[in-house]
């Protein structure tokens, strides 16, 4: 077995996470979604499951942290263009989500981010690896 990450997020409501990221494109695995939590699928080999945080609570002896007083943790997705990196933040705001930052122009990466509906920070960025600076 190849060696994966394996994220889990703790979220105030289940079902309206589950409707905020199919707003944003993302689909489920049912196989390993249910009443406490649901697979999102990044991709083929990637998923992150949104656990009711009643139930994260089992997960962890220490308590589930406000991801909008402080930051465990930043989420990154990579899309194919800049422009599909503005179209999922753009959709992200739409379904509810606020922005992380404005957008960043590096010339090699273009990053934009937003906040979910639970607090999480999630980067998404495009990278041209033709146009990295020279080392």
């Amino acid at each position: 077995m190849p060696r994966n990450l394996y994220v889990t997020l703790p979220v105030k409501d289940l079902d309206r996470s589950v409707d905020f990221f199919e707003a944003l494109g993302f689909s489920f695995n049912p196989d390993f979604t249910g009443e406490h939590g649901a697979a999102l699928v990044i991709n083929e080999r990637t998923n992150v499951m949104l656990v009711s945080e009643a139930f994260f609570s089992t997960l962890s002896r220490v308590p589930i942290t406000d991801p909008r007083k402080a930051t465990e943790a930043l989420f990154s997705l990579s899309m194919d263009s800049r422009e599909d990196v503005d179209a999922l933040v753009r959709k992200a705001i739409a379904a509810g989500a606020t922005e992380g930052h404005e957008p960043e122009d590096l010339g090699f990466m273009y990053s934009w981010a937003f906040v979910d509906l639970d607090g999480h920070q999630w980067g998404v960025f495009h990278m041209d690896a033709s146009q990295m600076p020279a080392q």
